[in-house]
């Protein structure tokens, strides 16, 4: 087991009345004007905005909004929604919503408190040391962001998509009502599981060694959202399995499962999938990041393990009960190719995508993603397996 530090200072309020605590709980720590953050009317339509509100409003806590952040966020509305917190004098960002609205309400929230443009952090021309707080109401089991030190914005401008990673981004609070994701539309629900299983995986195929008690935590995760994402899709208020989703999709990105597999100096991850996707998602923003990740992690699969196959065996036994006949090399492929063809078969069968050409991209479309992936990755990149950018094209042209 590798040393590490896990930091989750994130308190979860989870329950069919979550939201009710809103304003109790940031008024217990001093907020006194919200900067709420929104995306499409979904969440207004819903009565999630006036839900929110009350409870602000109760707790004499006064508040502004921001609407309009759309999937794959772009840094434009970052920059209004900036503007407002400083002008406002905002003390807290409330999002509400998915994973672009929690990273949208991180960046506001890193660069309110900048004298800079808050896209420095972004192309690391600078790093924040301060921020105001965040406290999220997730309608998204997805992204994690709720307790996460990730933000992830795109820069339509530059053509880029682009992450930062400090303590500073992980929320001091999040209220997390399963209810709130009964009217999702299936593909979201869908990707969204995908994206649970892919932070997961990202950690576990760090290229470090076996830690059983996180290896046990990390699989049972994955289990879990294999045996509930298609039960919520088949009966979408089955309250136990959005709400067994909605758990799973924190403790997959909040640092718990990575703890003693992490790459010592570097990430607790190998994060090469979720690399390869931004700039996808950079390249049409219209693309869902799950959606995307349904494709890319098993063509990075089958293009890796032979580099850490002990690593896919225990996967295959801990996730799907698939074991090597024997010792022997063609014993091992077998079930390691079986093991990545039962998981992308389960995205399948939930409705995602099995090749790029399902988002109209192209062997011509490779090209245009690589200089965007030399910025964020560089020209070497990946710890389970050091791949070039060479090694990148292949992947995406074998998911063609």
């Amino acid at each position: 087991m590798n040393d590490f530090s896990f930091f989750s200072p994130t308190r979860i309020v989870f329950g069919k009345n979550a939201l009710e605590s809103i304003g109790s709980e940031l008024g217990r720590i001093g907020c006194t004007k919200a900067l709420i953050v929104y995306g499409g009317g979904s969440a207004r339509a819903a009565g999630t905005l006036d839900r929110v509100e009350a409870s602000l409003d109760a707790a004499g806590i006064a508040h502004v909004e921001l609407g309009g952040v759309r999937p794959n966020p772009e840094i434009t509305l970052v920059r209004e929604g900036v503007e407002l917190a400083r002008s406002e004098k905002v003390d807290v960002v409330v999002p509400v919503g998915g994973g672009s609205v929690m990273d949208t309400a991180k960046a506001i929230a890193l660069g309110a408190v900048y004298d800079g443009d808050v896209w420095d952090f972004f192309v690391h021309r600078a790093a924040p040391t301060e921020r105001i707080p965040v406290a999220a109401v997730p309608t998204l089991p997805a992204s994690g962001s709720e307790a996460s030190n990730s933000s992830v914005i795109s820069n339509d401008a530059e053509h880029l998509k682009c992450g930062i990673n400090t303590d500073l981004n992980r929320p001091v609070a999040a209220f997390m009502d399963p209810e709130l994701t009964y009217t999702l539309p299936p593909y979201q629900t869908a990707a969204g599981a995908v994206d649970i299983i892919s932070h997961v995986m990202e950690r576990f195929f760090s290229g470090e060694s076996a830690v059983p008690v996180t290896d046990h935590i990390a699989c049972g995760i994955i289990r879990s959202v294999i045996e509930c994402a298609p039960r919520a899709l088949a009966q979408p208020d089955d309250y136990d399995a959005r709400a067994n989703l909605m758990w799973a999709g924190t403790l997959a990105h909040n640092g718990l499962a990575g703890c003693g597999v992490n790459v010592p100096g570097g990430r607790d991850g190998d994060w090469t999938c979720h690399g390869l996707e931004h700039e996808l998602s950079a390249l049409d923003t219209s693309i869902t990041h799950g959606a995307g990740l349904a494709v890319i992690f098993p063509a990075w699969m089958r293009y890796v393990w032979r580099e850490h196959p002990e690593r896919f065996l225990t996967f295959a036994h801990e996730v799907f009960d698939i074991e090597a006949v024997d010792g022997s090399d063609e014993a091992i492929e077998d079930a390691i190719t079986a093991t990545i063809d039962e998981l992308q078969g389960f995205f399948v069968s939930l409705g995602m995508p099995r090749t790029l050409g399902a988002f109209d991209v192209h062997e011509d479309d490779i090209e245009r993603m690589i200089p965007g992936l030399t910025l964020n990755r560089g020209e070497v990149f990946g710890s389970f397996k050091q791949l070039t950018l060479d090694d990148a094209r292949a992947i995406y042209r074998s998911a063609l």
